[in-house]
């Protein structure tokens, strides 16, 4: 058994959104789960998608495997470095807003 990785760094979406998403589709047919992504209704989708395509075209394009036969071994999703941002609150304050960033690692496994 092949495995074939791609990794999405820096991805503007919270990994807190992306995890529910991921979890669903571990084991799936790759081919299959690409076309399911299409159809769920968040951001997070998007992201996991493109990864997703770059999973499958290092297989197909490096390693000559038949996308056919690919599977999702595993998608880790974790975190990344927060863009630190402000936001001005009463009596001339600022609160700090953290907008997340999440790492995508797609693992597929073929023959």
């Amino acid at each position: 058994m092949v495995e074939v990785v791609a990794i999405g760094k820096n991805l503007r979406v919270s990994p807190r959104k992306v995890r529910p998403i991921a979890k669903n589709f571990r084991g799936q047919a790759a081919e299959k789960a690409l076309d399911s992504l299409r159809f769920v209704p968040r951001k997070a989708a998007v992201q996991l998608a493109k990864v997703l395509k770059s999973a499958i075209a290092n297989a197909r394009d490096n390693k000559n495997i038949d996308t056919k036969e690919l599977v999702i071994k595993d998608i880790l999703v974790d975190e990344g470095p927060s863009l630190k941002r402000t936001r001005p609150v009463s009596r001339g304050s600022a609160h700090r807003v953290l907008k997340r960033t999440s790492q995508i690692k797609v693992v597929l496994e073929g023959k």
